[in-house]
């Protein structure tokens, strides 16, 4: 990750001479590169190069984009009607679509004017957060967090405040761990569940008293329900909204096709929201990147408004690779695993293994033990200080099951080896 800009004046080897203008401004030099895609690059460089490395760190379905929802795409490619711009909030269509979809997926009734569609979830994480803070804003980040996160949270001037949860809660931040961080300042809490990172899922009671918790302080809830769907072990992921009725009017909702219907190319997302807020976010966007690809719009319609037979196909097979991984991990002297149950992630601590000596190396951060496990075992896997505190690695299952067996057997050849 590349290192945060200070706002001091810097030296000459840091790019910006003390006295000169800035060539970068301070507001996005400060910004870190998405670690996890960082990783995923890095892989697949070494795996242009003929090395035969295993990548853990993307955070995509290794499936294609179902047939018929190509097909869809296909066709709308070659009728001219696609070949312009949309409105900047979505098609009527598109938003018709989502509107349906979320009243039958969470229970959650909302009108067409509450709906944006953005350039996939990525977007609306950044819509939600320019749209509701102002410079000083604090917003509660449950730690550990998805990477983009903190970053959209600063670029649209507010503080992200972490309250991190460890192995010990099954990464499930508490109503008094988020009361002991809330100050004047608190505008909004970021809740994901199921998580990226973690695979954790809150229950229907925990949503409760988080979302009454934030009705009663007045704090916002944005609320990222991207893996909705994959679901394990009995788990249900109630809508916070849903739960709680009365935070309808400070909740925001982001959801994407892009992990449901494995479209994470196509870039389709989209937030759901208060009128106000949501002609705000939409405003911004006619600025920002004017609209969603209509294409790519046509293909979500086909995606949302179709069976949801392949997700269930490759939960099945998420589900199987799940129990394979965490029990795998499980088995290394050092490692502690919660088992997921949600996403396609595991979030192993490894923080036993910090300064043992393995391979004649004494990695003493989760990120150096990132790079020796990349360099000795060719695997890559993102460190926990993308996340949040050192101490942990994080490993997406979404890959073969060959490769994923190969992969954390590497692992524990190399970590069996510490000392």
């Amino acid at each position: 990750m590349s290192a945060v800009a200070s706002s001091q004046p810097s030296s000459p080897s840091s790019g910006h001479p003390a006295g000169q203008p800035r060539r970068v401004s301070a507001r996005l030099a400060a910004i870190a590169e998405s670690a996890t895609l960082a990783v995923d690059a890095k892989a697949k460089a070494l795996k242009a190069l003929g090395r035969p490395v295993i990548g853990f760190g993307a955070g995509e379905p290794d499936f294609p984009t179902p047939a018929d929802i190509v097909e869809v795409a296909a066709a709308a490619c070659r009728d001219p009607k696609n070949h312009r711009y949309t409105p900047a909030g979505g098609l009527p269509e598109m938003k018709a679509a989502v509107v349906a979809k979320t009243a039958r997926d969470s229970g959650y009734e909302v009108a067409p004017e509450q709906v944006l569609i953005t350039n996939g979830g990525k977007q609306a994480v950044y819509t939600a957060f320019a749209a509701l803070c102002d410079p000083g804003d604090e917003v509660i980040l449950p730690a550990p967090y998805w990477t983009t996160y903190p970053e959209a949270v600063r670029l649209a001037g507010g503080v992200p405040v972490e309250v991190f949860a460890g192995e010990d809660q099954d990464y499930l931040v508490t109503v008094e761990q988020l009361e002991a961080a809330r100050t004047p300042r608190t505008k909004a809490l970021l809740f994901c569940s199921p998580s990226n990172p973690t695979g954790a899922v809150y229950d229907e009671a925990q949503v409760r008293a988080i979302g009454e918790w934030a009705l009663e302080h007045g704090v916002w809830v944005v609320t990222d329900e991207i893996y909705e769907h994959l679901l394990y072990d009995g788990a249900t992921a109630p809508s916070m909204p849903v739960v709680v009725p009365e935070l309808a009017d400070t909740t925001l909702v982001l959801n994407g096709v892009a992990k449901t219907y494995a479209m994470t190319g196509w870039r389709v997302g989209w937030l759901i929201g208060p009128r106000d807020v949501v002609k705000a976010g939409t405003n911004l966007q006619s600025h920002l990147t004017s609209n969603v690809a209509d294409v790519s719009q046509r293909a979500a319609i086909a995606a949302l408004t179709g069976p949801l037979d392949a997700v269930a196909q490759m939960r099945e097979a998420f589900d199987r690779r799940r129990r394979t991984m965490v029990e795998m991990l499980s088995a290394i002297d050092g490692v502690d695993c919660p088992t997921p149950r949600g996403a396609f992630y595991a979030y192993p601590s490894v923080k036993a293994l910090m300064g043992r000596t393995i391979r004649g190396r004494v990695p003493t951060t989760s990120a150096e033990l990132a790079t020796l496990l990349l360099e000795e075992a060719e695997v890559a896997v993102v460190p926990g200080e993308a996340f949040g505190p050192t101490g942990y690695l994080r490993l997406s299952y979404a890959l073969g099951d060959d490769d994923l067996v190969e992969g954390v057997s590497r692992i524990q050849r190399v970590l069996g080896e510490a000392r």
